[in-house]
Order: structure tokens, then C-alpha cells, then sequence
């Protein structure tokens, strides 16, 4: 599972580690997704209640079927990269591939993954987006088709909605249709806002993780404590997410955008789009989710990412 530079259980643990945090964050994802992109809901806790009201408990882990078998690779393959383009910097730079990484090692190679995973992360985050918000995404196209009406005829706008119509029947669908519809461009709708947000969002990942570990690790310890690894994982997914939130707001968007009755021609157009009609608030919409959902889910990946490589490396 090794060679001089290049370690396999990097990929292997943060496949583990990925699942794990799918789980227990998408119920929040899906809340900060309908907050960022659809319409009609106040605040959090509004939105959460709206969505149990309408879907049940269901409706929180609607589309999280496709992360959980698609974000388990992403996260295997960021982690993964990261590991070992550290290893590959302190090789380049120190002449051993053990050394331990500066802080500017660590911002390169952050950095260095985060445009990597838009990539593969893209494509991901846009099929989840669009299982999330497909039942508002029918309604808005479905009221616009009945506002459009030019035969006379007085119809109701309600009446064009028909209830629990879906777009899409699952992720091999809605990729299908977005393949037939929009083009292999279409699945990276929303990547140069990605870039925004990932190239910076993982340095403020990884080095908060880092510098947190260090302090929460005695200095007589040979390593951090599980209970350090959770607590550092956790802080450092909610200084992450927070900072990351008005790109990711126009990230949203821009992939939640319905091809019928599109919105937004690109990354400027959306931001200006966005100011104009809601003002600066709008780009931290979903921020108190964001940070709520980043700790949970960025403590569990690091602490199950670590203990697997620990298991790992000791068998």
C-alpha cells in the first residue's frame, strides 16, 4: 500500500471518512442548499420546519443517495492528494519526503487541492443540488409556464402545480438529462465559482486543522488525542464553510439555476444579479448552517480519516 512517496491508505482512509461525514452532514446540506437557492423560507429554523412539514424526514436525505456513493470518492481523492503532494513538496524542498511541511507547504498543497477537487467535485455537487431542489425548481418553471399564458384564459397559478412532480427520477437521470439538455459543460455549470470557493476554502481547511492539533497536542504526546482530532476537525470545517459561504451562495445558484427559464449567463452576472435584488445579506445566507453543519461533519471526517490511517499503519 506504499512506495517511497506515494501512500494508498491516504485514498483508502478518506473514503472512510468521507462516508461518514456524508451521513451526518446532508440533512444540513440539504437546509443550507434551500436556504442559498430556493425561495420562500424566513430563516433556519423556517426552513427546517417547512421541509418536515411538506417532505417529512425524508426530504432532509432527498438526493443523498449520489453523494454518499459519489462524495466518498471525492473525499478519498482530496485527501488522498493531499497527503501525498505534502510528501511530494518536502521531497522537492528538504530532500525526504517525511519532513514535516512548513506553513507555506501546507498552503501550497491546500491550495493545490482544492482546484484539483473542483474537477471532480463539480459535476457531484451540481447533481445533489438539483435532487435537492427539483420540487421548487418544477414549481418555478411550472408558474412561469402559466404567467406566460397568452390565449386570455384566467389560470390559476396554482393550478399549474402539480404536487410531488419530480424532474429528475434519480442522480443516473438527472445526469442523463443534463448530458441531453445542456451538454457535458452543463455538469460544470457553477465550477468557476467552485474555484472561488475551494482554492482558498481548503487552505482554511487543512492549516486551521493543523495549527489546532498543535495546540491541542501535548508536547510529551507522540500525536494528537482522538478527542484533539475531533475538536481541531470540527473547528477547522466551520472556519472553512463560514469564510467559503458567499461563494458558495453563488455556487448554488448558479448550479440550482433551472435550464428552462435560466437566470444567470455566468459567475459576475449571478453576484451582480444577486446584490441587486438582495443586497449584500444575501451572499451569507446559509452561514449560521454552514458552520452549525461544517462541525459535525468536518470532525467526524478527520477523526475516522486519522483512526483508519492509524489502523492502517499498524497492521
Amino acid at each position: 500500500m506504499t512506495s517511497k512517496n506515494f501512500r494508498l491508505d491516504d485514498f483508502i482512509a478518506g473514503w472512510i471518512g468521507g462516508a461518514s461525514s456524508v451521513v451526518v452532514g446532508h440533512p444540513l446540506d440539504t437546509v443550507k442548499t434551500r436556504l442559498q437557492a430556493g425561495t420562500g423560507y424566513q430563516n433556519t429554523l423556517h426552513c427546517i420546519l417547512t421541509i418536515y412539514r411538506k417532505e417529512t424526514v425524508m426530504g432532509f436525505f432527498k438526493g443523498m443517495s449520489f453523494p454518499l456513493a459519489s462524495i466518498t470518492i471525492y473525499n478519498s481523492v482530496v485527501f488522498g492528494f493531499f497527503s501525498n503532494i505534502q510528501r511530494f513538496i518536502s521531497k522537492y524542498r528538504y530532500g525526504d519526503g517525511r519532513h514535516p511541511c512548513g506553513m507555506l507547504d501546507l498552503t501550497v498543497a491546500s491550495m493545490l487541492t482544492g482546484l484539483m477537487s473542483v474537477g471532480l467535485g463539480a459535476p457531484v455537487d451540481l447533481v445533489k443540488i438539483r435532487l435537492q431542489m427539483q420540487t421548487q425548481m418544477v414549481l418555478a418553471e411550472n408558474l412561469q409556464l402559466a404567467a406566460n399564458v397568452t390565449n386570455g384564459t384566467n389560470i390559476p397559478l396554482r393550478s399549474v402545480d402539480i404536487p410531488n412532480q419530480r424532474l429528475y427520477r434519480g442522480p443516473i437521470h438527472c445526469i442523463s438529462s443534463i448530458l441531453q439538455t445542456e451538454g457535458i459543460q452543463g455538469l460544470y455549470r457553477g465550477a468557476g465559482a467552485m474555484i472561488l470557493r475551494d482554492v482558498p476554502g481548503y487552505a482554511l481547511y487543512f492549516i486551521p486543522y493543523a495549527i489546532f492539533c498543535d495546540l491541542l497536542t501535548p508536547s510529551s504526546s507522540s500525536g494528537p488525542h482522538p478527542c484533539s482530532i475531533w475538536l481541531a476537525g470540527g473547528l477547522a470545517g466551520s472556519i472553512s464553510w463560514v469564510t467559503a459561504t458567499p461563494a458558495d451562495v453563488v455556487k448554488s445558484r448558479m448550479q440550482a439555476d433551472a435550464q428552462l427559464q435560466r437566470k444567470y449567463k455566468g459567475v459576475l452576472h449571478c453576484i451582480i444579479q444577486s446584490y441587486r435584488t438582495e443586497g449584500a445579506e444575501v451572499f451569507f445566507r446559509g452561514a449560521s448552517v454552514n458552520a452549525i453543519r461544517g462541525f459535525p461533519m468536518s470532525s467526524t471526517m478527520f477523526l475516522m480519516y486519522e483512526l483508519s490511517l492509524q489502523f492502517f499503519r499498524s497492521h
